[in-house]
């Protein structure tokens, strides 16, 4: 026990020393503006940082050039933090690289309090110490995954809330949503909420789930337990609310009656874009009277989308290793058609003792594919109406689901494998040690190579004034 708990302490070390070594060498290595939009991004917490307060979404300062609206419509949470921490900095210094770290910072505390809620969540999900490390470096050293929270963007503070919401979710279906999981739970909705609308399919699947965790059957009927689900949806309803309503009757007001404000930025679009973007004439497959099947056809949509889920740097130009690309997709592909091939022996003895809440499993298991599959939706959606270009980082929303059925497939795999080769379970035990030893640090050394073999050369390689 003493041996394991060691090997755990050094392991547990490890992942954070890397996250920090990593994450602090993009951040300060990048050049400004070279991540996808920081420029016009970074507009917001800089406003916040000189005025004190939000800007409106026509303010003309913070509008990005050609396209005529500004990223304040949106849910601005994150630069919120990041404005407000510039302020303080620039109580010391006026220096604009210390306050474009100080902005990057606030996204790369986020991306290290997302690594240890997902450290948090392997082991609610996985029973084996082996194959929560793995799930841990793999859904914290993802390269894209890693890159996000270190330039300025909302999608840091987003992957943080859907780790929060899918630990406070597991915790809350296991003791039937103490205060404590329905708080945690609540504080990911408000996070979700006030930063990126596309993982808003993470607060229906929470709703969906809290909902039917208090339906049951009994003696073949329907029973709802209604003074639980309206005590503790209450609660956790008023706690949501009191950390949202604010900003929705905020843009109600500033917009007139429009509290998601996206039909204002459209109208703010049309208003101020030039011609080559604007809404209505914008050179889009949709206005041009394709397809959505021309656009994936003829596109390199499937394509730059896997590829940049997994790893592209830059404004999508600064690609990694080729082997690097090989490996996540042998590995996510494998590990979930494992999963959706492979019963463990777990599964089977839980449909035995609790043949009433196999319905519900099924159920959190459409929920999760649902939280995999719409951002791909979302993505193809605004790639067809909208002309963005396909990136990964849209899909970032779908990596903890995915890589919970990777890592279910893998243990499968490798249950399944062992026990028909090796009859004695210690020399089984050792070499599942072994197994998860190995991916882990094949995980962390794509990762390292991607960062200093690829992403270092590329950023020195650019002119000056990049």
């Amino acid at each position: 026990m003493k041996q394991k708990n060691r090997i755990n302490t050094a392991i547990t070390i490890c992942y954070f020393a890397l996250y920090l070594v990593l994450g602090l060498s993009l951040l300060i290595r990048q050049p400004f503006g070279n991540p996808p939009d920081e420029y016009n991004r970074y507009l917001i917490p800089r406003y916040i940082a000189e005025h004190g307060t939000l800007p409106n979404g026509y303010e003309e300062s913070i509008r990005i050039p050609g396209y005529g609206f500004s990223y304040a419509f949106q849910p601005i949470l994150p630069y919120m933090f990041q404005g407000y921490a510039m302020g303080f900095v620039n109580l010391f210094t006026d220096s604009q690289t210390a306050l474009l770290y100080t902005a990057r910072g606030v996204d790369l505390l986020f991306g290290l309090l997302m690594a240890r809620v997902v450290l948090l969540l392997a082991g609610q999900w996985f029973q084996d110490a082996r194959f929560r490390w793995i799930f841990a470096f793999l859904a914290t050293f993802l390269p894209q995954g890693i890159f996000v929270h270190t330039y300025v963007n909302t999608d840091s503070c987003c992957m943080l809330s859907i780790a929060l919401m899918l630990y406070g979710l597991t915790l809350g279906l296991k003791d039937a949503f103490t205060a404590r999981s329905s708080l945690i739970m609540a504080l990911g909705i408000i996070l979700c909420a006030l930063s990126y609308y596309n993982a808003y399919g993470y607060i229906l699947s929470c709703i969906l789930l809290f909902t039917v965790f208090f339906l049951s059957v009994y003696r073949n009927k329907l029973c709802f337990d209604y003074k639980n689900f309206l005590k503790k949806g209450i609660f956790i309803s008023a706690v949501v609310l009191c950390g949202i309503a604010w900003w929705f009757i905020r843009s109600a007001i500033l917009y007139e009656g429009d509290f998601l404000a996206l039909r204002t930025r459209n109208a703010c679009a049309s208003l101020y874009a030039q011609p080559q973007f604007h809404p209505d004439t914008r050179a889009t497959w949709m206005n041009q009277g394709f397809s959505l099947f021309d656009m994936v056809r003829d596109s390199d949509f499937i394509s730059l989308s896997m590829l940049s889920f997994i790893g592209m740097y830059g404004p999508m130009t600064m690609v990694t290793s080729i082997w690097v690309y090989r490996f996540y997709k042998a590995l996510f592909g494998l590990g979930v058609l494992f999963c959706a091939l492979l019963q463990g022996p777990a599964a089977r003895n839980r449909d035995r003792m609790e043949p009433g809440r196999r319905w519900f499993r099924i159920f959190f298991h459409v929920n999760m594919v649902f939280c995999i599959l719409m951002p791909l939706f979302l993505s193809l959606y605004y790639s067809y109406s909208t002309d963005y270009q396909p990136q990964g980082r849209y899909l970032l929303p779908a990596l903890l689901p995915l890589c919970l059925y990777t890592v279910r497939g893998m243990e499968k795999m490798c249950r399944l494998i062992l026990s028909s080769l090796l009859p004695g379970k210690k020399r089984q035990e050792i070499l599942l040690t072994a197994f998860s030893l190995v991916l882990c640090a094949v995980i962390a050394a794509m990762l390292i190579l991607t960062v200093y073999g690829y992403a270092f050369p590329f950023y020195d390689a650019l002119p000056a004034s990049s």
